[in-house]
């Protein structure tokens, strides 16, 4: 499986990092780095993370959780495309 990620998750994901980076530069790598290993994880074990709480009624849509942030993807039949990323209590469930 191939990873897409969308405008919207790298529009936001550009704003977490900047907003880490106000705090500590290294940080913010890191932060970024291991968010693309989990996942290259994720294209071996599509179904790894939860059904998603945002979007209920179609299982293929997944939950990331990672250091306080959700990602939402969306798994296809050959491809996962990687929505969006925010703070749990950002945003409300569906």
């Amino acid at each position: 499986m191939r990873i897409i990620y969308e405008k919207q998750f790298r529009t936001a994901l550009q704003s977490v990092v900047e907003y880490i980076a106000k705090d500590k530069v290294s940080v913010s790598i890191a932060f970024k780095r291991k968010l693309k290993e989990k996942f290259e994880m994720v294209t071996d074990n599509p179904r790894m993370h939860r059904a998603s709480l945002y979007i209920r009624d179609d299982d293929s849509y997944r939950d990331l959780i990672y250091m306080g942030y959700t990602v939402i993807y969306k798994i296809g039949t050959d491809v996962i495309r990687v929505l969006d990323i925010f703070k749990w209590e950002d945003k409300k469930y569906l």
